[in-house]
C-alpha cells in the first residue's frame, strides 16, 4: 500500500510543480499563523560566527515567502507581517529565542499583586521613533487597542483594566487569574504604539508605523519589500547592521538560489528538498530547529458533511501522516497527535493517528455516505502545502471521496476561511506563548468563532469548560490535567485533522554572524551582521 502511495504523491509533486511554474506559491503561518513559531527550541540554534575580515556590509537583506498582511502590530499577526513588524515594535516582556526564558523589555521590571493583578514599572528613557518618550499612557493605549482588535485580542482579553498610576508606572488587573499573562504580553502583537501619532492620524500610523523598536521604518513596496533603518536611540543600544531590507520571494527554490548567488544574505522556510543543498555548500550555513508549529486540516463543522462525527473520523484515518512527512517533508518533522507541539507547556498525547484507509470506508458507509462524496480543501499559495494538499487529495480519492483543491493567496486565504466559506482548509498555527492556552484558545473555544482561528466553528460547552479551567487556574497541576482532558476530547471530536509537527529552516551566506533562529518564527535581526 506504501509503494502506492508513493506513486501518487510522486505524481502530485509534478502537479505541484507546475503550479509553482505558474507563480502560486507563496508562504505565511496562520495565527500569529502563527505558528510557528515557537519551547522545543528552548535550544534554538545559536550566535554564529563568520566573515572575519572585521569589515561589515551597511546593508542586510532577507527573503521570505509572502508579504506583510499589514504593517500595524495590532491587525498583522501571521508570521511574514511580525517577521518584519517584529524589528519595529517592542512589548512590556520578551522571550529569549536562545534560552524561552522570560525577560523584560519595555517594562523594567514588574511586581504581582495578587493572582489578578500586576504592577509594571516602564524604563526610564525608552524613545518612540519620532523623538517622543514611552510612557505609562502608551502602554495603557497600546493595551487597550490590542483588545479591542478583532484580530489580536485573544492574546490579550484576559486583561480587565488597564490604569496609569504615573509617568512610568501601570496597574493591569486580569477578568480572572491566568498563568500565561507574561508571556502573552510578549507576543508581538501586544506591541507598544505612541499614543499621540496613532490618535493623531491613524491611518498614516498604519501605512508609516512608527514604533520604538531598533529599526524604523523607510519604505513598503507592496508584493516587493520592505525597507527598514537603524534606530540610533534606541534603548538597547544600536543594532549592528544599517538598513534591512526585506524581500518577497514567493517560491521557495528562488529564495534558496537568491541565497546561492549573494543576491540575500538570509532566506526563511527552505524546501526540504533544498536543506542538504544549503548544508553542502562551505558559502553558506543552514539553521534547524523543531519548531512550536503544528500542519493540520480544518473541517467546516457548520457544513454537511462535516457536522457528520463519522465523517470527520473518516478523514482522519485515510491520512497517512508518516508518508506525507517521508516524501514531501524529506523527513523533516514528526506527526501530529494533537493540535500543539511535543514542546509546549500542557501538550498531551492522546495518542497517535492511525491510517486505515478500509476503516474510514466503512465509517463513511455508516455516516450515509457509501459512495463517498464531493468537496474540497483550500490552501494559500505556499509550494510545500500545496504539495501535502495533493498528498492528502489522492488518499481521500483512494476511500471515495473527491477533494478539489482551491489555491489562493495568502491573505484572501486567510479572510476567506475565517468567514468560514471553506469545506476544509490547511493551516500552519504556531502557538507563539509556547503555553497551550494560545492555541487551544484560539482554535477551539466557541468565542473565536470566525475570529483569531477557530475555523472550523466548534461550540461545544465541555471543550469550552476544559479551555476556560486551563487558561484561568494559577494552579499548574489543575492547568495540566484540564489540557490532557481537552486533547482527549478534541480527538473524540476530530474538528481538527492535525497532520505534522514541523521544522523550521533558515539559510544564511557563511559571513552572518549573530543570528539566532526564534523557534516561533520570529527572527530578531538587530544583532545580526554580515561580513564584506
Amino acid at each position: 500500500m506504501r509503494k502506492t502511495w508513493k506513486k501518487a504523491i510522486a505524481l502530485s509533486l509534478i502537479a505541484a510543480m507546475a503550479v509553482s511554474a505558474a507563480g502560486c506559491s507563496k508562504s505565511g503561518q496562520t495565527s500569529a499563523d502563527g505558528g510557528a513559531t515557537e519551547a522545543a527550541s528552548k535550544e534554538a540554534a545559536g550566535d554564529t560566527t563568520g566573515g572575519g575580515s572585521g569589515e561589515y556590509k551597511d546593508t542586510l537583506v532577507w527573503a521570505q515567502g509572502a508579504d506583510v498582511t499589514s504593517l500595524d502590530p495590532h491587525q498583522g499577526k501571521e508570521t511574514p507581517a511580525v517577521e518584519v513588524t517584529d524589528q519595529i515594535f517592542d512589548t512590556l516582556t520578551v522571550v529569549d529565542a536562545a534560552t524561552g526564558e522570560l525577560q523584560p523589555q519595555i517594562a523594567e521590571s514588574w511586581t504581582q499583586n495578587s493572582e489578578t493583578s500586576y504592577t509594571f514599572n516602564i524604563r526610564k528613557g525608552v524613545k518612540f521613533h519620532d523623538g517622543s518618550e514611552v510612557k505609562a499612557e502608551d502602554v495603557k493605549f497600546s493595551l487597550e487597542r490590542a483588545i479591542n482588535s478583532a484580530a489580536v485580542s485573544y492574546i490579550v482579553d484576559f486583561i480587565d483594566k488597564v490604569d496609569v498610576v504615573d509617568d512610568y508606572t501601570v496597574n493591569v488587573e486580569l477578568k480572572a487569574p491566568y498563568a500565561p499573562a507574561l508571556r502573552n504580553l510578549s507576543v508581538p502583537f501586544a506591541a507598544i504604539v505612541p499614543k499621540a501619532a496613532v490618535e493623531a492620524n491613524e491611518a498614516e500610523f498604519v501605512l508609516h508605523p512608527i514604533g520604538s523598536g531598533p529599526y524604523k521604518f523607510v519604505e513598503w513596496k507592496q508584493g516587493d519589500s520592505v525597507t527598514l533603518e537603524r534606530f540610533d536611540d534606541y534603548y538597547a543600544g544600536a543594532a549592528e547592521t544599517q538598513k534591512l531590507v526585506m524581500k518577497v520571494i514567493p517560491e521557495a527554490s528562488q529564495r534558496t538560489i537568491a541565497l546561492e548567488t549573494g543576491e540575500v544574505d538570509l532566506a526563511y522556510d527552505l524546501l526540504p528538498n533544498d536543506l542538504e543543498k544549503v548544508r553542502s555548500n562551505s558559502d553558506l550555513q543552514l539553521f534547524e530547529a523543531p519548531s512550536l508549529t503544528c500542519y493540520y486540516i480544518s473541517m467546516n463543522m457548520n457544513k454537511a458533511p462535516f457536522d457528520n462525527q463519522q465523517v470527520r473520523d473518516a478523514i482522519n484515518y485515510a491520512i497517512d501522516r508518516q508518508l506525507i512527512i517521508d516524501t514531501i517533508a524529506s523527513g523533516s518533522g514528526e506527526p501530529a497527535d494533537a493540535i500543539i507541539a511535543p514542546a509546549v507547556f500542557g501538550y498531551y498525547s492522546p495518542g497517535a493517528y492511525e491510517y486505515d484507509p478500509e476503516k474510514a470506508k466503512a465509517l463513511l458507509a455508516e455516516a450515509g455516505y457509501p459512495n463517498g462524496f464531493e468537496t474540497s480543501i483550500w490552501v494559500n499559495d505556499n509550494q510545500t502545502r500545496v504539495e501535502v494538499c495533493q498528498a492528502v487529495q489522492a488518499m481521500l480519492q483512494e476511500v471515495g471521496i473527491t477533494c478539489g483543491i482551491e489555491v489562493m493567496e495568502f491573505g484572501s486565504f486567510i479572510s476567506r476561511t475565517t468567514a468560514g466559506e471553506h469545506d476544509m482548509g490547511y493551516f500552519g498555527w504556531v502557538t507563539s506563548t509556547t503555553d497551550a492556552d494560545y492555541t487551544y484558545y484560539s482554535l477551539e473555544h466557541s468565542s473565536q468563532q470566525g475570529a483569531a482561528g477557530n475555523r472550523t466553528f466548534i461550540n461545544d460547552p465541555e471543550v469550552d469548560k476544559l479551555v476556560e479551567t486551563g487558561r484561568t487556574s494559577a494552579d499548574e497541576s489543575v492547568r495540566l490535567k484540564a489540557y490532557e482532558e481537552l486533547a482527549v476530547k478534541l480527538k473524540e471530536i476530530n474538528n481538527n485533522a492535525p497532520v505534522y509537527y514541523s521544522t523550521i529552516t533558515a539559510g544564511a551566506n557563511a559571513k552572518v554572524e549573530g543570528f539566532v533562529m526564534d523557534p516561533i518564527g520570529y527572527h530578531k535581526l538587530d544583532r545580526v551582521k554580515v561580513g564584506k
